[in-house]
């Protein structure tokens, strides 16, 4: 039984429709005689979903105890002794209960897969592994609940269900998706505008990015080498020269007037010989094209405008755009050009932009060596001037009346061998030389017509003539290939530069070495595989490609890097004298595999550490900071409850009020506790909206001595995109602490000023200070300047400040006050100032 097939409903976001789209279409398959079965669907008490499920038949479900209840999961034993046609399976990334036949839902998938039946499913964009982290920094939420990325990949059809933004967020207000007592929380978290669009994107944009696999892959079986303009790709072909960047640029542009294009540039570099190309300049390139969103690509070819020509039809490109050439007018005797051959043989399919630029026709230095790499054309003109050749001349030279003589004979056929040596190579100057001898021997040595030699001067030129002949060859034979060899260490140099070269920019993606690999070898796939000891199988650390292999022994080329590491290559089996730049290359991935795990080590190692680090000022913080009020309260409240003591009137309510200051004190420093916890974790998502700060700043001076604050806040001043909230707590923080630093003879002045499109908040307190140095150290989480008295807080106020600060979009600094004193600056973004986008939303969103 072969294994079923599945689909996949993907959405944006919940409530978009997957689970209705998914039962819809079970309907229509029952309607036309499919045997379709629900395996397990959640309708999560949605109305029109719920009566889809009417007229279906639900398989029954297998009930799980857990923690002193009873859940229910899917059965999948009693789903594969069902045996339907197709199963609907909601929620592929659903973990399963504990004590369940598997861990995760997408591995039931898995079982009824492999036992022939069709399995259609539903899933999120935010719940793919590969995403989490984009989605958690859009929306502030982790999660928790993912499924592999290659599980939905390897689906036989995924089908995107879409909707606006606007249209999700009406859905929800009508109560079609969540109970009204859920809904205003989900309209202003996780459903707002801004986070429904970052998420609609993802989905098209991984969506898309699926088709154009299909579309490769569908190519690649039916060899077809057309180009299927889709979507704009934009190949710039390199040559190393100045223009590049002028080419790049020119590229950039044209790809910015269509949506989706993409720009790849390219540089072929010559296995026969390299052109003049600077290794600076194509550094520069690279980086260049990189920062405009595009990719850079280093391939070898023997033929540049076919190679060029292939890499294009071979990334299914729809735009060529190459310089003009910098030959001067004489160089055109080499031939036509790169540009003009590729714009011959590109075809109805590639559009090719030549493109002028100020090194047009200034010389591009002298012509570079051939190698000994000769063509097919070559070979059979080196065998008809060296076999053809001496027949037709000793033809010419007995139908002479005045011969020329014997000696200058020998120079004749002498003429054909070298000729033959610098078109042909060895074989044909070997073959010139032993016809030329057996020629002059049987036409012009006396007797003629005879294999013998009357005159033994005759004799020794014949000898003569045959040595040097063989010489020449060999001389000649002897240079080309010491030539091709040189131009062969001279490509090898320059993808070893280019090796090193990232080795020293610090390039650690993995993938990216593998795609290189790819491109220079011509491979189908690069795999680069790893096992912990020779006894275990071996494992992908990283593969690019089509169908990679899983064990050194099914490819073509696998090049070990010691015991446990293998760079394994499909495609073509190659030279021995390539597999030492992929031994370099092998080398270099075991580097980037080791850096990539170091690096994840050290960045665990630094929130250890830092983890830590807070931990242990928490706890001297609960041990004295925290238990000073608590210790105030506890002794006020034994006093009045004690019986001994007759308490006044004004005693008890000093009493109380003693109470009361240190449960304040208490949730100022619990609540800073919490807030910094926030900031550590990354979850603070501020609700960004225009308001007045005269809204708010007088809110957040409720909790100082009354006259201990003095407020210049203009009514011109213009409106401020912040969260109200945060802004209260900010300000609130920094007036708290300048007025208790503040030596009291003249109150703490809190003045905002607009400066272009930002609006500064100024706390001016005439306090000692803080010096230049320590200016910073102030703001990080429990620290206390100079003798500040244990007991005035756990040193957070500021810290949490800027943090609040930092995520409305703002910025928190300090200053020197003129006269003595420290003065915090508060800069927030004024109304209007954020983009016109945002303007027309009802909610800013900043993670």
């Amino acid at each position: 039984m072969g294994r079923g097939t599945l689909r996949i409903y993907l959405g944006a976001a919940p409530g978009v429709g997957k689970t209705y789209a998914m039962l819809s279409e079970a309907h229509r398959r029952v309607e036309r005689g499919t045997d379709c079965v629900v395996a397990l669907v959640e309708h999560h008490d949605r109305p029109r979903t719920e009566v889809l499920l009417h007229g279906l038949e639900q398989v029954r479900r297998s009930e799980i105890s857990y923690r002193s209840a009873v859940f229910t999961e899917m059965d999948v034993d009693a789903v594969l002794e069902r045996a339907p046609a197709v199963a609907l399976v909601d929620e592929l990334a659903h973990t399963n209960v504990p004590g369940s036949r598997n861990a995760k839902r997408w591995q039931d998938v898995e079982e009824l897969l492999k036992a022939g039946i069709d399995v259609i499913s539903t899933v999120n964009i935010q719940h793919l592994e590969s995403l989490g982290d984009v989605v958690e920094s859009i929306t502030g939420v982790r999660q928790r609940e993912t499924v592999p990325d290659e599980v939905v990949r390897r689906a036989d059809q995924i089908e995107l269900v879409d909707m606006s933004p606007q249209a999700l967020r009406r859905r929800m207000a009508h109560g079609n998706i969540y109970q009204p007592d859920k809904m205003d929380a989900a309209l202003s978290n996780y459903f707002r505008p801004g986070n429904l669009t970052a998420l609609r994107e993802l989905a098209l944009l991984w969506v898309a990015d699926r088709v154009d696999e299909y579309l490769q892959q569908y190519r690649g079986e039916h060899n077809i080498r057309s180009t299927w303009q889709a979507r704009e790709r934009i190949v710039v072909g390199l040559t190393g020269g100045p223009e590049g960047r002028t080419l790049i640029r020119r590229a950039s542009r044209m790809a910015a007037k269509g949506s989706g294009s993409e720009i790849l540039a390219v540089y072929i570099a010559r296995s026969d010989g390299l052109t003049s190309a600077s290794p600076k300049e194509l550094t520069v390139q690279r980086t260049l094209v990189e920062d405009l969103g595009g990719s850079f690509h280093h391939v070898i070819g023997d033929d540049i405008p076919a190679a060029l020509l292939e890499f294009a039809r071979g990334v299914n490109a729809t735009q060529i755009v190459l310089g003009s050439s910098r030959r001067k007018t004489w160089q055109y005797v080499y031939g036509p050009g790169v540009g003009a051959t590729v714009a011959r043989e590109s075809g109805p399919d590639l559009d090719v932009h030549i493109v002028t630029h100020e090194e047009v026709a200034k010389g591009r230095g002298l012509p570079i060596a051939r190698g000994a790499r000769l063509g097919r054309a070559r070979i059979i003109w080196g065998w008809l001037v060296g076999v053809v050749g001496p027949l037709l001349l000793a033809v010419v030279l007995r139908t002479m009346e005045d011969a020329p003589g014997l000696a200058n004979d020998v120079l004749l056929f002498l003429f054909l061998t070298v000729a033959a040596a610098l078109l042909g190579g060895l074989r044909p100057a070997l073959a010139s030389a032993a016809v030329g001898c057996m020629l002059l021997n049987y036409w012009f040595t006396p007797p003629t017509h005879t294999w013998t030699v009357q005159d033994p001067e005759n004799l020794v030129a014949i000898v003569i003539f045959f040595a040097v002949a063989v010489a020449v060859s060999s001389v000649v034979d002897l240079a080309a290939r010491r030539t091709h060899q040189a131009a062969r260490l001279r490509a090898e140099s320059e993808i070893l530069s280019f090796l090193a070269g990232s080795v020293l920019r610090g390039e650690t993606a993995l993938d990216a070495l593998l795609e290189r690999v790819r491109e220079t070898f011509a491979m189908e796939s690069v795999a680069l595989l790893e096992r912990s000891s020779d006894v275990e199988p071996w494992t992908r650390a990283g593969a690019v490609g089509p169908a990679p292999v899983s064990r050194p022994d099914d490819a073509d080329v696998d090049m070990p890097v010691g015991d446990n590491l293998a760079l394994a290559l499909s495609g073509r089996v190659l030279p021995a004298e390539d597999r030492r730049v992929l031994g370099a290359f092998a080398a270099q991935a075991a580097v980037v595999l080791d850096r990539q795990r170091l690096v994840g080590e050290a960045e665990q190692a630094r929130r250890l550490a830092e983890g830590n680090r807070i931990r242990t000022a928490l706890l001297a913080a609960v041990s004295h900071d925290l238990r000073t009020p608590l210790a105030a309260i506890k002794a006020a409240v034994s006093s009045l409850r004690s019986d001994d003591v007759a308490w006044s009137d004004e005693d008890e309510a000093e009493l109380l009020e003693g109470i009361e200051d240190g449960a304040d004190r208490l949730d100022h420093l619990v609540g800073n506790l919490l807030d910094m916890s926030r900031l550590q974790t990354g979850t603070v998502t501020p609700l960004i909206r225009e308001i007045d700060l005269d809204e708010v700043v007088p809110m957040a001076l409720g909790g100082v001595p009354e006259g201990s604050v003095e407020l210049d806040i203009p009514e011109t001043l213009p409106m401020v995109a912040v969260d109200p909230g945060l802004l209260e707590r900010v300000v609130a923080n920094i007036v708290e602490n300048a007025v208790k630093y503040n030596p009291g003879r003249e109150p703490v002045a809190v003045a905002a000023s607009a400066l272009g499109g930002r609006v500064e908040l100024r706390v001016v307190d005439r306090g000692r200070g803080v010096p230049d140095e320590a200016k910073d150290r102030i703001f990080e989480p429990f620290q206390r300047y100079g003798d500040a008295p244990r007991g005035a807080g756990v040193g957070l106020g500021l810290a949490v400040s800027r943090g609040f600060a930092e995520a409305m979009g703002g910025t928190l600094d300090a200053e020197d006050t003129p006269g003595g004193g420290l003065t915090m600056v508060l800069t927030l973004a004024a109304a209007g100032e954020t983009g016109h986008a945002e303007a027309e939303l009802p909610a800013r969103v900043t993670s």
